[in-house]
Order: structure tokens, then C-alpha cells, then sequence
């Protein structure tokens, strides 16, 4: 698939078989993710946990539903593969390149997953809820100093991806000359 082929057909799945995918397929996700380009070239600052264990899947999960207060809902909707970015904060918190390098190498891993027809949605709520959860965080066996701060579920999909009627008007633009 070309890449703006990719890029026109991405959409968020959230309905999963259940089926992992491919080890292929993964690694293809995973290369696509270390090929992103990261501020200052600081690749030592960024790192992935790919979690396929079906417990702690759910104990994010539960997590998640706990801290927003809605027992009902299942961010992670499903999906048998969660890969989490954390990134090694300069100060108490990440700033902007940080966010940005975590969500660059995510949204690499979202084309990627367009690309091999493999089900992906980008989240934010969970993994903002897991870093509420000290336990579930030292579960992720992170070097020290790592902040998770977004992530990807993957999975085998009956959706398929298709173009996207994009309006001119979705983003607001002006130029200037």
C-alpha cells in the first residue's frame, strides 16, 4: 500500500476476533515505530512494551474503567496486543517533544497496521490511567526513569480499512504569503 493510501484509509478499529497477530506482522509494526523520528535524535529517551498477557490486559482494563468511573466500559476493547510508549522525562513530567516523539512512533505503528491489515487503535485514556496505578506501571518492567505515555492496540479485525471521505474543512487553515 503507498503511504498516502495508508494515511487516507487509517481509521481507529475497536472490534477485535481476538487473534493475535503474526509474529511477521508485529515485528513489521515495531520497525515501522523505531523508524519514527524522535527530537534531537534522543532514541535512548523512548521506549515500547508490547503486552500480550491476557491478565494484565484486563487488570488495564479494569483499571481504566475504575478511574473514570464508568464499570462498564472496556477501553482497550478487546484486543489481544497493547503497545505502550513510554518516554524518560527531562523534568517531573514530559513536555512537549516527549508527548510528541511517544505519539510519532505511535502513529508510525497505527500506518503500519493499515498497511498489513491489522486492526489498531491509538489510546490515550488507558495509558493515563495506568501511570494512576503504580502496580500496573511496575508491571510494564520499565527501565527506571520511564513515564508511559500513549499506546496502540493491535489485533486481528473483520473491519476493513477504506478510503475516508476527507471535508477540506476538517482542520481549519490559512496561509500566509
Amino acid at each position: 500500500m503507498e503511504t498516502l493510501n495508508a494515511i487516507f484509509n487509517r481509521k481507529s478499529i475497536r472490534t477485535y476476533t481476538g487473534k493475535k497477530i503474526s509474529e511477521d506482522k508485529l515485528k513489521k509494526i515495531l520497525k515501522a515505530a523505531k523508524a519514527a523520528p524522535v527530537g534531537m535524535g534522543k532514541y535512548d529517551t523512548v521506549h515500547i512494551t508490547v503486552i500480550e498477557n491476557p491478565e494484565l490486559l484486563k487488570e488495564i482494563d479494569i483499571n481504566t474503567a475504575n478511574i473514570f468511573g464508568i464499570p462498564d466500559i472496556h477501553p482497550l476493547y478487546g484486543a489481544p496486543t497493547l503497545v505502550v510508549v513510554s518516554v524518560k522525562p527531562e523534568g517531573k513530567t514530559p513536555n512537549n517533544t516527549e508527548y510528541s516523539n511517544a505519539a510519532i512512533i505511535t502513529h508510525n505503528m497505527a500506518l503500519a497496521s493499515v498497511d498489513s491489515g491489522i486492526g489498531g487503535c491509538h489510546i490515550w485514556g488507558a495509558v493515563m490511567a495506568l501511570n494512576e496505578n503504580q502496580n500496573l506501571v511496575k508491571q510494564l518492567n520499565l527501565p527506571d526513569g520511564f513515564v508511559p505515555c500513549c499506546g496502540i492496540t493491535l489485533g486481528e479485525t473483520q473491519e476493513q480499512y477504506t478510503p475516508q471521505d476527507i471535508p477540506e474543512n476538517r482542520v481549519g487553515t490559512n496561509f500566509i504569503k
